[in-house]
């Protein structure tokens, strides 16, 4: 398998598995991205005249080949390919004769990486994002289904002041939508084509990148062709980063539901389809998958961590060092994207113990509001919170479905507005569906497809 940058030579066997790394596995995840960068690739080569039209067919062709064999998990790359770019040429080199020989004509692995992983980016962030909607309507429909039914409110885990489920699970509902929308204007930012800007200073031919990023369904080009290399790293940092912001809430959740499914608390219980059981304890009905959510999500920002000190001290143009963000931003999307699926999953099966949860209002967390009568008769806040704490004992126990309808601020349990918080998804969701059927409609009609082509695809078939 002839390599790339072949000269007649072989590199220490050392060298090259050190250099190869595990590239080779990872680029398994980009092979169909590539695949489209080429054909969009070769349908510009053909209109500068450097393709006939018969050589741009068969390479069309021997694409369509790639992306089934793709699809089917029959493609191959080895450790000699190096890299997904690699083994697609020497396929269709092998396929298309020489017209395979041409298809690299004007780009640099640099650029090809880039565009690879930037196709398969923005699908990622249209599968995320979309993910996400659901799941902040999940939490949204949980919270107003059990919206009036008392809950302890605690600070420092210690009883604190009456809330309820509507409240505890529409905060998650609205900080999983201001999340998603971060995520949103990175999907923004990183819509943008850098195919042609090859080893980051151009080629003497007269690419047209305007096509290019049109024919990929990209809002627009990366201009400069430095920047285009050096936004390595830093665009999947950043999209990192969103998906950490995410991932610490799912985090706190998990916590949340960890805690509260204990028989010592028993306000819920868990999805039996989410829970594992002990190998020697017959009555174990474990929480691991919310336990690995909050490792998950340390991966998450380990990832994001991992990304920038990598690039941190880099010089402009391309450097090797690129090459070790790719892992970690795999890891943290798969990581990421899976966490949210299954935290939707927990929202439409979790279930709810009024009872249990009612019994835990013990007198003191009525504390506050008794105090806030006597704020009301004249007393100054100061003085009454004073008289109730140098004689908690006489703090009456109050009705709690009662005590949370007469919070009525907005955001309170009296008034919760969850519908400011769904409508918020419904634009998030017309948007997201708008430009993911623009994208899908220019790579249909750019690979010739019935209908959409995968390039993020979410399960198993992961290679991180």
């Amino acid at each position: 398998m002839a390599k790339l940058w072949d000269k007649g030579y072989s590199v220490n066997a050392l060298i090259e598995e050190f250099t190869v790394g595990n590239d080779w596995e990872l680029d398994q995840n980009l092979v169909t991205s590539d695949c489209a960068a080429s054909a969009a690739h070769a349908e510009m080569l053909e209109s500068i005249g450097v393709l006939e039209p018969e050589e741009k067919e068969l390479l069309f062709a021997g694409l369509a080949d790639i992306i089934k064999k793709a699809d089917d998990g029959t493609f191959s790359i080895t450790r000699e390919n190096e890299d997904c770019h690699t083994a697609i040429e020497n396929y269709l080199t092998e396929t298309c004769g020489e017209a395979g020989k041409k298809i690299h004509t004007g780009r640099s692995r640099n650029d090809q990486i880039q565009t690879a992983l930037r196709i398969w980016m923005r699908d990622f962030l249209f599968s995320c994002i979309e993910s996400s909607i659901k799941l902040i309507d999940a939490a949204a429909e949980f919270a107003g289904k059990h919206a009036m039914i008392p809950m302890p409110g605690r600070t420092h885990m210690q009883i604190a002041m009456p809330s309820s489920i509507g409240l505890w699970a529409g905060a998650y509902a609205e900080e999983l939508s201001d999340e998603t929308a971060h995520l949103f204007s990175l999907l923004e930012l990183i819509d943008q084509s850098p195919l042609g800007s090859a080893a980051s200073y151009g080629v003497p031919l007269p690419l047209d990148r305007e096509m290019t990023a049109e024919l990929l369904g990209f809002k627009k080009v990366q201009i400069n062709v430095l920047y285009a290399n050096n936004s390595r790293g830093k665009f999947e940092a950043m999209v990192t980063d969103g998906l950490d912001y995410i991932c610490l809430t799912l985090s706190k959740i998990a916590q949340d539901l960890i805690l509260y499914s204990m028989p010592e608390f028993g306000y819920f219980s868990l999805p039996k389809e989410l829970c594992t059981g002990s190998s020697i304890m017959p009555q174990k009905k474990n929480p691991d998958v919310f336990e690995l959510i909050r490792s998950r999500s340390a991966l998450v920002s380990a990832c994001s961590v991992q990304i920038k000190n990598i690039i941190r001290s880099l010089p402009s143009g391309y450097n090797r060092d690129f090459q070790d963000t790719k892992g970690a931003f795999l890891s943290a999307a798969y990581a990421a994207y899976n966490s949210i699926e299954i935290m939707r999953i927990c929202f439409e099966q979790l279930e709810v113990h009024p009872d249990r949860l009612r019994k835990a209002f013990t007198p003191e967390i009525f504390a506050t509001d008794q105090a806030l009568e006597a704020v009301l008769s004249g007393k100054s806040f100061r003085d009454a919170y004073k008289l109730v704490g140098n004689d908690l004992g006489s703090v009456a126990a109050g009705n709690p479905d009662t005590i949370i309808n007469t919070r009525t601020s907005t955001g309170t349990t009296g008034n919760l507005l969850l519908g400011k918080v769904s409508k918020e998804t419904r634009r998030q969701a017309l948007a997201l569906q708008k430009r993911r059927a623009a994208v899908d409609t220019a790579l249909i009609k750019l690979l010739g497809e019935r209908e959409r082509v995968m390039f993020f695809r979410p399960g198993s078939s992961a290679r991180t």
